[in-house]
């Protein structure tokens, strides 16, 4: 298909979008008064119908993707769902349903559905729901930082930028093959309980992507560069113009060529200097999953496991993470970020916490129902018990539940300690830009992790680059190996677009904050190596 045939047919499959109710959800005050009747409606039916406790969701995503490979487009995939979800408490268990069909009769219906539901739940039911207590909102509004709304730039225009970074990279000597996209997601949500909350927020997620692979002369070897560098954000159209593709793709290919000519790693220990755009993803792995309440208690298991981290007890206030240097804090208010939000799914507005203190494990990521799971240490701490907000639904057909907040690597907390600090202290090591291919345990406790780009470090120096680069951990080791972590000069925010949890699975994003870090004698390994 040629590329002026495709973008018509994408723009009269998009145009089909107009079946879809076609205002926005609280767009104007007429729709706003229609929202609120709607939700009290909801309401009404599940406290009349025994509910103790309601909430209801009214929600609009709609996604956008394009794909495009060297000169040719691959993908154009645009989709808008509609809808509403209610849950309630009734005899101490939970109940959920959901409808497509958003009117006034069906609100009611499904919300009686939803208490029915939870009556039956409740029979089998051996200890009742406790909610942390929260605060009402009664109308509340928040929006995601944006200048320009992707949804209103055309499709041709995004298109020709890909093309535009696909062309760039193949300029290079031995880039072969170049695949590029663009990804959008915005949810719009209305969101309203028994508390007395009414919440309205409109969220936009950005994420443009370039891989390029290299390949020898005589077809003997292929090496690739992923675009780690240029994470997803929750900004608008403006985030990819600003990323400038077509000039980072050339930095691509050319690392992606020279990965082809690079020196093998020698297998054994090494300090390692890691970049924020590759601890980014351990951050991801070895910290923020593991720190999931739900994990821990065994809610969560199908999906990527559990966690080391049990029983909590013996862990909150006593295991020794990482030094004293090693502060992890979840938020959900750094503008751009992924999981960023003004209130969360159950009304809770999130707050700061430190999920490690001083290298010692601090607190964990809960929502309403899992807060007062740790009443016994937020009292010791002197903490009250309240849900940190990290409860997030993918769709208005997905009950909500425990999903990550943004989980960072704080800087040094005395000083500013440069990147060349850190490079200086290694006599014989490895810096690591980007992360590449990984595996870790069922409870996050034996991992290896890859890189994009790999250079040696000797005598104090970066020196030539590497290949075929990967280590192995064991959490607890390889965090209280990091002697220093760099100052905020070094700090850089990195995410993942697509984070999978739950069964059925739900996606989410997330981002991850974090300085450099140096690592001593960590144990390397030769992917390449054949036995």
């Amino acid at each position: 298909m040629k590329r002026r045939e495709f973008i018509q047919r994408g723009t009269l499959g998009a145009a089909g979008l107009a079946l879809l109710p076609p205002r926005r959800l609280h767009a104007g005050s007429m729709q706003d008064a229609d929202e609120r009747e709607l939700t009290a409606r909801a309401l009404d039916a599940a406290r009349s119908a025994g509910a103790s406790y309601a909430d209801v969701r009214i929600q609009r995503n709609r996604t956008q993707s394009i794909g495009t490979r060297e000169r040719q487009i691959t993908t154009f995939d645009d989709q808008e769902t509609y809808g509403f979800g209610v849950r309630v408490l009734a005899g101490g268990a939970w109940g959920f349903a959901a409808s497509s069909d958003v009117n006034a009769e069906e609100i009611v219906r499904v919300a009686r559905q939803a208490v029915a539901q939870a009556r039956a739940n409740a029979r089998t039911l051996t200890r009742p729901v406790e909610l942390a207590p929260v605060e009402a909102y009664p109308d509340a509004r928040w929006e995601s930082p944006m200048r320009t709304d992707p949804f209103a730039v055309p499709v041709e225009d995004k298109v020709a930028l890909l093309i535009q970074a696909n062309e760039a990279a193949m300029r290079v000597p031995r880039a072969r093959f170049v695949t590029s996209s663009l990804f959008f997601v915005r949810e719009e949500k209305v969101f309203a309980s028994t508390v007395g909350t009414y919440v309205a927020q409109t969220l936009t997620r950005t994420y443009p992507v370039t891989t390029v692979t290299a390949v020898a002369e005589d077809g003997s070897d292929f090496q690739t560069r992923q675009s780690t560098d240029v994470p997803p954000r929750g900004l608008g159209y403006e985030y990819v113009l600003e990323s400038d593709l077509p000039a980072r793709a050339t930095v691509w290919a050319e690392e992606a060529a020279a990965k082809l000519s690079a020196k093998p790693v020698e297998q054994g220990r090494f300090d390692l200097v890691l970049l924020p755009t590759h601890l980014r993803l351990i951050i991801h792995e070895s910290i923020a999953h593991p720190t999931e309440l739900d994990r821990i208690m065994g809610y969560e298991a199908n999906y990527a496991g559990t966690s080391f981290i049990h029983p909590p007890r013996d862990f909150l206030g006593k295991f020794r993470y990482g030094p004293e240097i090693m502060n992890v804090q979840a938020e959900r208010s750094a503008p751009g970020s992924l999981a960023t939000i003004g209130w969360d799914d159950e009304g809770v507005r999130p707050d700061e916490y430190l999920i490690i203190k001083d290298g010692i494990l601090n607190d964990l990521q809960t929502t309403r129902e899992q807060a007062p799971m740790l009443a016994e240490w937020y009292a010791q701490s002197g903490k009250p018990v309240r849900s940190h907000g990290n409860s997030t639904a993918e769709s208005w057909s997905d009950v909500q539940f425990q999903r990550m907040p943004n989980v960072n690597l704080m800087p040094h907390p005395d000083r500013d300690v440069p990147l060349d600090e850190l490079i200086g202290g290694v006599q014989n090591g490895i810096l690591i830009d980007g992360h590449g291919s990984f595996s870790i345990d069922q409870q996050r406790y034996n991992g290896q992790f890859g890189g994009q780009v790999a250079w040696e470090i000797r005598d104090g120096q970066k020196g030539a680059m590497l290949r075929d680069v990967a280590y192995q951990i064991r959490t607890p080791d390889f965090w209280n190996s990091m002697d220093l972590v760099g100052g905020p000069s070094t700090y850089w925010v990195g995410g993942t677009f697509f984070d999978g949890k739950g069964e059925p699975s739900q996606l989410n994003a997330v981002s991850h904050g974090s300085p450099a870090a140096r690592f001593r004698q960590v144990n390397v390994i030769n992917t390449g190596r054949r036995a």
